[in-house]
């Protein structure tokens, strides 16, 4: 029997079901310790690979304190995955002009994270902006099987925005992509590579 995170419901209240579906992740080349961490966590254990990550927020820094409803934490206390393989982003990014390699993919079983610590956000960008639009109260929804089936195909707007791009347009590959948000750590193990 495979190893699974466990769900502790509230009192009164039965475990929420697992989801099903494959969940992705980029590659990680070199991981460290047993398990991938949320930013807030990486500061602390591994304050290398924390100053990397950060910079992929630069100029957006205030989206780490964004609240996430649903698993009442920061944006930087999530791990985030995705309910896509990136491969159609960035041949869309190429279509228009920008040179991008692809990048492996690690998957994960849904069904091997407790639901209750994980959220759907879905995801959108105002064309020119520079970081997505700001979460709702309505973007957040709850990790199951359905939800990640309705969520799991590249939409026509992710592709025509990233075909579309402009020279100095910020790519934002998985700005229109809804983003499966974990609260903490969640185990290399749990993924295949």
């Amino acid at each position: 029997m495979p190893n699974t995170v466990t769900s502790v419901p509230a009192p009164g209240r039965p475990p929420a079901p697992r989801a099903r579906g494959t969940l992705f992740h980029t590659a990680v080349e070199h991981p460290r310790g047993a398990e991938l961490l949320p930013l807030s966590a990486l500061k602390d254990r591994h304050p290398d690979l924390y100053a990397r990550q950060l910079l992929k927020y630069r100029g957006r820094e205030h989206r780490l304190d964004e609240h996430v409803p649903p698993l009442d934490c920061a944006w930087r206390d999530v791990v985030f995955l995705s309910p896509v393989d990136s491969a159609l982003l960035f041949e869309a990014m190429r279509a228009s002009g920008r040179a991008v390699s692809p990048v492996p993919m690690w998957t994960l079983d849904a069904s091997r994270l407790d639901p209750e610590q994980c959220c759907v956000r879905l995801m959108r960008v105002t064309r020119g902006a520079r970081t997505a639009d700001p979460g709702e109260p309505d973007d957040y929804l709850p990790l199951t099987t359905a939800t990640l089936r309705a969520v799991s195909e590249v939409t026509a707007r992710a592709l025509t925005r990233l075909r579309t791009l402009a020279p100095d347009e910020p790519a934002l590959p998985w700005g229109d992509v809804p983003h499966i948000l974990h609260r903490g750590p969640v185990p290399w193990r749990l993924f295949t590579r």
